[in-house]
Parts: structure tokens; C-alpha cells; sequence
């Protein structure tokens, strides 16, 4: 489990096809391994996945990831060079300060603007699959990329969230552009509250 509070910006640094499935090495700059073995959890923009090699020889650790086919065709930013939010997975007594996330990604978003909003905010609209618009409220939570965010309103298979400062500095959001993919979690919650919905009302 994890909660969307992104720990640090890593990069990517290797992308390896290996019979439809990668091998990711990922440099995790400013991320704290020192208790990370092989076997943890480490959400990767977004996505969970298992550390299986880590190198701390050049002073930086890198880590590595083995992404199966199935991950690669749900998900967006793993296939490439370049920044991706990084966070340890959740420990009982940490702060839940973002949300409750599985690392599970649930499709793929696409970004519809960034326009500033006022006192160095940036407002983000996302159009998110169909199939995930019933999951998204306003008010709610959604991870976008790793990064837990407050939903402030929804039309349709569209929702914006607002950016502050702090977020665009320390993540990888205050790089999106117009036209730019992205990994979305719906609410464990409302999964879960939809799904119980679904099962009563069929009986």
C-alpha cells in the first residue's frame, strides 16, 4: 500500500525489451534506501512494482524492476528514459497523509490543460478512460502518476485538480503539457463502495 506522498523524483536510466516484458533501472536520486532489499515495494509514477537488483556502488542507488507485458500495456512512462515519481511502500505506524493506493494502475489519462491559478497554483484537467469516470467524485481523491490529488470537479469523463507549488516542485506533474499521458488510480474506496452497489441492486 502506499499513499501518493511522492518520496522523490528518480529517472529512469535503461528500458530493456526482455520477451515482451522490461527490465527498468532507475536511478532514485534523492530517495532514502537504505532500508529498501530486494523483494520491497516501490511505487514507480504510480505503478507497483518489485525491486529484484539494487546497486549502491557509485555513491547513488539504482534499482531494478522486472514490468511483465500485462503492466506495460495498463500503464504509461515505463517504457522510456526519463523522470518518474518514486515512493517505499506504506509501514503500519507512517502518516497516512495522501490516500490509500494499491499501486495498481487503473488506465491511462490523457492531459486536457494546465492554466495557472492564481498564487503560483496550476489548475490540471485530466480526460480519464469512461470506464473510470464513475469512480471519480468531486472532493474525492484520485493518484495521478503516484501523486495523490483532490478531485475539485468533474464533467463528464473529465476532472481538474489543483496544483500548488510544493507539489509542482518535488513530483513530476509540473512537467505535463497539454496532450501528455498519464497513470491514474481511482479511489480505493469508491471501488470498493461501487462494486457493493452493483452486487445489491442485482439481487
Amino acid at each position: 500500500m502506499f499513499t501518493g506522498i511522492v518520496a522523490a523524483v528518480g529517472r529512469i536510466e535503461a528500458s530493456t525489451p526482455d520477451a515482451g516484458a522490461r527490465r527498468l533501472v532507475v536511478d532514485c536520486g534523492a530517495l532514502d534506501t537504505g532500508d529498501v532489499a530486494i523483494g520491497d515495494s516501490i511505487a514507480v509514477a504510480g505503478c507497483c512494482l518489485t525491486v529484484v537488483a539494487i546497486e549502491r556502488a557509485t555513491g547513488r542507488a539504482r534499482l531494478a524492476f522486472d514490468v511483465s507485458a500485462e503492466t506495460l500495456a495498463c500503464t504509461h512512462g515505463l517504457e522510456a528514459i526519463g523522470e518518474v515519481n518514486l515512493e517505499k511502500a506504506l509501514r503500519l505506524a507512517d502518516r497516512l497523509g495522501g490516500h490509500l493506493m494499491t499501486g495498481h494502475v487503473d488506465g491511462v489519462g490523457s492531459v486536457a490543460e494546465v492554466a495557472p491559478a492564481g498564487a503560483g497554483d496550476v489548475r490540471l484537467a485530466i480526460d480519464a478512460p469512461a470506464a473510470l469516470a464513475p469512480f471519480i467524485a468531486a472532493k474525492g481523491s484520485i493518484a495521478v502518476d503516484g501523486v495523490s490529488l483532490t478531485v475539485n470537479g468533474v464533467a463528464g469523463t473529465r476532472f481538474h485538480a489543483n496544483l500548488i507549488p510544493h507539489t509542482l516542485t518535488v513530483t513530476t506533474l509540473g512537467r505535463l503539457a497539454p496532450g501528455g499521458r498519464v497513470n491514474l488510480e481511482v479511489d480505493l474506496i469508491a471501488r470498493y463502495v461501487a462494486r457493493y452497489a452493483q452486487s445489491t441492486t442485482s439481487t
